[in-house]
């Protein structure tokens, strides 16, 4: 079937307003630069005109990431020039964190709960549905662990002054034994949970109760299932409405930050990003690489037919506008439609490759940020929240901020560290969301293959122009 154009080669004017807008980032970076070697007054001129640049060339198509980079710039900006007002910004900030945590605990719920339940697929492909669970599972573990040795080895977070913030600084009690911790991880009470922002309880909850209703017969499942996808639909698309906020938040974000700390304060920053770039090219070479190898399928056909879907997942950085043209590539690669239809669909949920790198160092960042040295028992319920927490809040921007948070929650790390993290959080999506849809129709590859069912012989698909 050939596919409807979805992009157009950009036409001249389309490239003289993107070259604009790189120069104006560079113009801007140019000027940082000359304010941190004590040239101030040209700095600030480089700045100002780097943004009007970069406002330029980005307002003819604005998106949401246009927005964020643009009250990023803005925000630096006016901690520097205006100390006095971008103080006074910092509530943006704690509004769109409350508007997060809102809405927590019925988008995990909804989400898990109709990601168990309402695939019929799980009970008539047997063996191919548990494969590609377990593959999930073990890709999205190791990605973890390469995230949390990778800001262990950096060290990003350490020595950080963090400006103080009223409820920033939550401290942990005393040390649990393990067997406290596994029976904390089970609510005795869901509304309690849900009220105290138990967000572990309310996913193993889900988990539960998603698994109860599965196994329920079909004529009394559908209706709950039906009510729940459409909690499920409304609580995202109130995300996406709180998400409208986010530029604001990163921009006063920033301001705040810059107008307390000072430019100095971005250089960590930018090894963050550095860093969490390093740790995707260290989980190709040690996970997804290995695992085609091992499973005998062949890298250059697979990097042919992941290519366009991976760009534009990495352009759009959401994983919902690759999903089509993902799912028709997989099947061009020879892999079965009917594995396809469930692996990839279900992998968009649970299986958040290169959101499991970022988010174990975000959490690691963070509690370094906070001068926090974790316990062995910390670290686990790092890991554990995790890995329950970011399962079905895949598909809407911005999405792991809500997981970031609840970790944050669970084991009482400060929340100022996370809106330093949001003000380049557009830069990490990009290459986060590049990776979990690369994940995901590896996932698909990998089930064929052990199924036997893979296709030796591939006919390429028409190019996407």
């Amino acid at each position: 079937m050939m596919l409807n154009p979805i992009a157009t080669q950009p036409s001249g004017k389309a490239r003289l307003f993107a070259i604009l807008a790189l120069a104006g980032a560079a113009v801007w970076l140019a000027g940082v630069a000359a304010s941190l070697l004590g040239q101030v007054a040209p700095g600030t001129a480089l700045r100002v005109a780097g943004i009007a640049l970069f406002a330029l060339g980005g307002l003819r198509r604005p998106s949401l990431i246009f927005w964020t980079f643009l009250a990023m710039l803005a925000g630096v900006e006016l901690g520097l020039d205006a100390p006095g007002m971008a103080g006074q910004t910092h509530f943006f900030s704690d509004l769109f964190l409350r508007l997060i945590r809102m809405i927590v605990a019925p988008l995990l719920f909804a989400s898990i709960t109709t990601g168990i339940a309402g695939h019929n697929q799980l009970r008539s492909i047997g063996r191919a549905a548990l494969k590609a669970l377990i593959c999930f599972e073990v890709v999205t573990t190791l990605g973890l662990i390469i995230g949390a040795v990778a800001m262990s080895l950096s060290g990003v977070g350490w020595g950080i002054s963090l400006p103080s913030v009223p409820d920033a600084s939550p401290v942990a009690g005393s040390v649990q034994t393990w067997q406290q911790i596994v029976v904390g991880l089970f609510p005795e009470n869901i509304a309690q949970a849900v009220a105290q922002n138990q967000i572990l309880q309310v996913a193993i909850f889900s988990v539960m109760f998603g698994t109860a209703l599965a196994l329920l017969p079909e004529q009394k499942r559908v209706p709950l299932v039906s009510v729940l996808r459409s909690l499920a639909e409304t609580m995202f698309q109130l995300t996406r409405i709180v998400m409208v906020l986010a530029p604001l938040a990163a921009g006063a974000a920033l301001a705040y930050t810059v107008s307390s700390m000072g430019l100095a304060t971005l250089l960590p920053l930018a090894k963050l990003v550095l860093t969490y770039y390093a740790a995707l090219g260290a989980f190709c070479l040690l996970v997804m690489i290995p695992m085609l190898l091992v499973f005998r399928i062949p890298l250059r056909r697979f990097v042919a037919a992941v290519a366009e879907p991976a760009a534009i997942g990495f352009a759009t950085t959401t994983s919902e506008a690759a999903l089509p043209l993902a799912m028709e590539r997989m099947e061009a690669f020879g892999v079965p439609n009917w594995i396809v239809s469930f692996v990839i669909p279900t992998g968009y949920s649970f299986n958040m490759t290169g959101s499991s790198v970022y988010l174990s160092m975000a959490a690691e960042f963070t509690a370094q940020a906070a001068g926090m040295h974790l316990s062995l028992s910390q670290h686990f319920a790092i890991l554990a929240t995790l890995m329950l927490a970011s399962k079905g809040v895949a598909g809407v921007p911005r999405a792991v901020l809500v997981v970031l948070l609840a970790t944050a929650s669970a084991i009482h790390i400060p929340t100022t560290p996370i809106l330093l993290i949001l003000g380049i959080d557009a830069l990490m999506d990009m290459g986060r969301t590049l990776m979990n849809v690369v994940g995901n129709c590896m996932a698909a590859a990998v089930v064929a293959r052990s199924e036997g069912t893979l296709f030796e012989e591939w006919e390429p698909m028409p190019r996407v122009v």
